[in-house]
């Protein structure tokens, strides 16, 4: 098969990159190794980009940036390089995140599919934001064009079926695979007592605010204790950045225990797991969450958000914990709970690879997907 998506988010050369880049890095790298052609098309803040990388062809035009008429110009130019890609080689699948097939003309004889990352319709309740109008439109108007939809977890599907109508649509979840490989078991000799890892973008959202509010309370019980922040920055509107307005209503005694460092390359992500005692990611919300499970593979300790999607991947006291990732004090208890059992945590670490290899193995993935696509094109 031919698979297009539509998406600005691959991993480029010294970019960094989010969720769906993580996803795009490694489900587009399953279906290389599959046979399957992969190429991607879409539009980039910097000069346009076509070449082949790690075996995926990328097709990226300079994005407009002219006040009113660019989402026009933008979808022209997408539709434009799919019309060619298809030309060159037949396309079979063209997938999209939520709105991203609105105004965009796709050849009749091309499934389309719409895979839910979390769009405005899920995210805006959350984030106590206003609906744009705009941006629903484009989401109305892609889950109307789409032939098929993957949701990314249960609940994503759930969440957006309240706002989206897609059930007379071929619909399916399936699970970001984790590249197990890549997250190996970790070495217990490079553990730092008392070290908390947090990775994820430096936002509210992501709860890095109440994980270093709820330090002092844990620290009365483990003075050890010692959080370390891998993330990118994050801007408000006016250009103010986040850590800096954080970091403004913490006590002295909270930033001495508090160490931000640059984030890392996604290879190397392992090696930032792997030193930490507990991996706590207490985000308000998530569509599936990658660096939970990615964490669980290295049978650590994971401390996750116990809202949206966090039940799915994590059975309480299980193969993790779960907390309230709005609550300062339950999210100490919760850690304060792990370390009290650093003797018996044992069973916790290998019940969580043993999860992460039943639900989110690439094979299993890969396989599901296919199965899907294959269903799709009958």
């Amino acid at each position: 098969m031919h698979i297009c998506f539509i998406a600005s988010e691959y991993p480029l050369p010294n970019r960094s990159f989010g969720g769906i880049g993580t996803f795009l890095l490694t489900y587009c790298d399953l279906l290389i190794k599959s046979g399957h052609r992969v190429s991607i098309v879409g539009v980039i803040k910097e000069d346009g980009v076509q070449k082949k990388i790690n075996g995926v062809h990328i097709f990226y035009k300079k994005k407009s940036s002219i006040k009113g008429i660019s989402w026009l110009i933008n979808s022209k130019t997408i539709s434009s390089i799919i019309k060619r890609v298809h030309q060159e080689n037949k396309i079979d699948i063209i997938e999209a995140q939520e709105g991203g097939l609105a105004f965009v003309k796709i050849p009749k004889e091309i499934c389309k599919v719409v895979r839910m990352h979390g769009g405005h319709h899920f995210f805006h309740s959350f984030e106590n934001n206003k609906l744009s109008l705009r941006k629903s439109i484009l989401e109305k108007i892609t889950f109307k064009k789409t032939d098929a939809v993957i949701a990314t977890s249960d609940f994503v599907k759930t969440q957006t079926s309240k706002f989206l109508d897609f059930s007379n649509k071929k619909n399916i979840t399936i699970n970001n695979p984790i590249p197990v490989e890549q997250f190996y078991i970790g070495d217990k000799n490079k553990v730092v007592k008392g070290a908390i890892v947090f990775a994820g973008t430096i936002c509210e959202k992501k709860g890095i605010r109440q994980l270093c509010l709820a330090l002092p309370k844990i620290r009365k019980k483990f003075p050890e204790v010692h959080l370390y922040i891998y993330g990118r920055d994050w801007f408000f509107p006016d250009g103010t950045l986040y850590k800096d307005w954080m970091l403004n209503q913490f006590s002295d005694e909270i930033k001495q225990h508090i160490t931000f460092r640059k984030p890392v390359p996604y290879k190397e992500l392992p090696q930032v797991y792997e030193f930490g005692e507990v991996c706590v990611f207490p985000s308000h919300m998530e569509v599936q969450g990658l660096v939970a499970p990615e964490a669980m593979c290295m049978e650590k300790v994971v401390v996750f958000t116990e809202y949206g999607p966090g039940p799915e991947t994590i059975d309480d006291e299980i193969n993790g914990f779960l907390c309230r990732p709005l609550e300062i004090d339950n999210i100490s208890e919760t850690i304060i709970k792990v370390l009290n059992n650093r003797k018996n945590n044992r069973s916790i670490e290998t019940a969580a690879r043993e999860k992460v290899l039943q639900k989110f193995s690439p094979e299993k993935i890969l396989n599901k997907n296919c199965t899907f696509y294959n269903f799709l094109l009958q």
